[in-house]
């Protein structure tokens, strides 16, 4: 029995493998995605499902409400992204260009737009409101399995099986940075609220978190026994939730890796005992050093 004594509820209508789930702004509704080829909308209160969406020809893989919770957006296996109109259930748009199963469809943070990840390697930006294609960001070597806007709208990220995930800048719609140090497909990436951050999750059954600025990578954290299949931070950054193929869900405290240099040194050397405070070389690596550089005591008092 869940913490509070209350069995959870359970939305039960599907008739197949139910792949995504996903509140809207204010929690009252859930929309949720599932490989009977339907969305279907539920009233969280409740547990009643409130609207069926029908259309799509193959596995609803990813659903997910725009910011004002007036649409849905869902990405199949059939090659399309559709946009659906929440009180109606009406179908509204297609999105079809895409050459392979889109794997994830969100609405950027204004609601003006669209975006989706593809398995042919791209990622596309639509109109929410007529379904027009605006843009392709292309330039992965394989499949990209996942796509997401930044808070603010100024940045993608998306995440490819080729090992990377890369940033985008929407305005001139060209890729700024790549995030590189995965030994594996990198399956899902997103940003912290405030945009600073960005955590990966990849088949090489690590969860990494990278300084969005400079794209340089922070922490590894290690610890699953299969592929990660998705994580993302919570709204104050401080901690970070993993799903993998090993069964289980992590949640990790990541305020050593978000604090500013200083203020990490000040605490590490508080706790450390004389003697242990040189970095190892991994931790020199991650904190910027040259390979050839010399291993140095963190603490020393001319630091």
């Amino acid at each position: 029995m869940p913490a509070g004594g209350k069995d959870p509820m359970i939305l039960r209508e599907h008739r197949g493998s139910v792949t995504s789930a996903a509140f809207n702004a204010d929690g009252s509704l859930v929309v949720t995605g599932a490989t009977d080829e339907t969305a279907r909308i539920w009233n969280a209160a409740t547990g009643k499902e409130s609207a069926v969406l029908k259309g799509h020809g193959g596995p609803v893989v990813f659903a997910a409400f725009n910011p004002s919770g007036t649409k849905v957006i869902t990405a199949s296996q059939d090659k399309t992204a559709r946009i659906w109109d929440v009180r109606t259930a009406k179908e509204l748009v297609a999105l079809r260009d895409h050459t392979n199963q889109v794997r994830s469809a969100v609405f950027s943070p204004d609601g003006a737009r669209v975006l989706t990840a593809s398995w042919d390697k791209d990622a596309i930006i639509w109109n929410a409101e007529t379904g027009e294609k605006l843009a392709t960001l292309h330039g992965h070597e394989s499949q990209v399995h996942s796509a997401a806007y930044s808070p603010d709208g100024r940045r993608i990220v998306t995440a490819s099986w080729d090992g990377t995930a890369w940033i985008w800048d929407t305005a001139t719609l060209r890729q700024t940075a790549v995030l590189r140090g995965h030994e594996g497909a990198v399956i899902s990436a997103s940003f912290s609220r405030d945009g600073s951050r960005i955590v990966t999750a990849s088949e090489d059954m690590t969860v990494r978190i990278w300084e969005a600025a400079t794209a340089r990578e922070i922490a590894v954290l290690r610890g699953h026994d299969n592929e990660v299949w998705f994580a993302s931070f919570s709204p104050d950054g401080s901690r970070v939730v993993s799903a993998s193929h090993d069964e289980t869900a992590r949640v990790w405290d990541t305020r050593f890796a978000m604090m500013p240099i200083s203020e990490l040194l000040d605490v590490v050397c508080t706790r450390m005992l004389g003697g242990l405070s040189k970095l190892t070389r991994e931790e020199m690596r991650l904190a910027g050093y040259s390979e050839s550089a010399p291993a140095i005591d963190v603490c020393a008092s001319d630091r």
